[in-house]
C-alpha cells in the first residue's frame, strides 16, 4: 500500500523522480540507493553530533530525498522486490535512530537543557511507534478502501524529517526532539482512534 506524505508529494518527489530517471541507464541499483540514503543519514547524524548543525540538517533532508529515489528507480526498471521493500524499511529505522541520536548529542553538548537524552528517547520511541503502527495498519487494511491521507497524513516520516531538518539548522535540537515526540504520540493516538471509529481490527499477533 503506497502512500506519499505531503512533504514527499510536493517537495521530495519533484527532486527524486528526475534523479531516478537519470540513474536508469547507470549500473546503480535500488538497493544501492537505499544504502546510500542510509549512509547520508549517518553522516548527517555524525555532523550534527560534532556541532555542524547546518550541514547536518541539510543532509537530513538530502537523505529524505534520496530515500525516494530507490523506489522510483525500481518502478522505472520494473524491478520492485519484497527484499528491496524490506531493506528500505529496515534502513529507514536505522536512519531515524541515527538522526535522533545525533540531535540528542547536539542538545547535550551545545544546548542548555537538562537531561536531553530523555527527549531523545521519547522521540526515538515515537518514531518507531509511528513506523510500527503504519505497518500494522497496512496489514489490517489490505484490500479495504481507506482514506490514506486521513490515516497517515498527520506526521509521516517525510514530515518528521523536514521538522528535524529545520530544527537542526536553527540549532534547536532539544525542542525539536520534544516536538517530534509529541507529534509521534499524537499520530499513533489518531491512527488508533481512526481504526476504532471505522471498526477495523488489527491482525492477530504474529500474523
Amino acid at each position: 500500500m503506497a502512500y506519499d506524505g505531503l512533504v514527499s508529494r510536493y517537495l521530495n518527489r519533484p527532486l527524486s523522480r528526475p534523479l531516478a530517471r537519470a540513474l536508469v541507464s547507470t549500473p546503480a541499483t535500488p538497493n544501492a540507493i537505499t544504502l546510500t540514503s542510509t549512509l547520508i543519514a549517518f553522516l548527517a547524524a555524525a555532523g550534527i553530533a560534532l556541532g555542524w548543525n547546518i550541514a547536518g540538517g541539510i543532509a537530513i533532508q538530502a537523505s529524505s530525498i534520496a530515500d525516494g529515489v530507490d523506489g522510483e528507480l525500481a518502478r522505472l526498471r520494473n524491478a520492485s522486490t519484497r527484499f528491496g521493500g524490506f531493506l528500505d524499511t529496515l534502513c529507514d529505522r536505522y536512519a531515524d535512530a541515527a538522526i535522533i541520536a545525533g540531535m540528542t548529542v547536539y542538545a547535550w553538548r551545545f544546548e542548555d537543557f537538562s537531561r536531553p537524552e530523555f527527549a531523545g528517547m521519547l522521540a526515538l520511541a515515537g518514531a518507531l511507534s509511528v513506523s510500527y503502527s503504519r505497518a500494522r495498519i497496512e496489514a489490517s487494511l489490505s484490500g479495504i478502501p481507506a482514506n490514506l491521507d486521513a490515516i497517515f497524513g498527520l506526521a509521516s516520516r517525510d514530515v518528521r524529517l523536514l521538522i528535524a531538518t529545520l530544527g537542526t539548522v536553527i540549532g534547536q535540537c532539544y525542542w525539536t526532539l520534544v516536538l517530534l515526540a509529541v507529534l509521534s504520540g499524537l499520530t499513533v493516538a489518531w491512527r488508533l482512534l481512526y481504526l476504532k471509529v471505522r471498526g477495523i481490527g488489527a491482525p492477530a499477533p504474529g500474523a
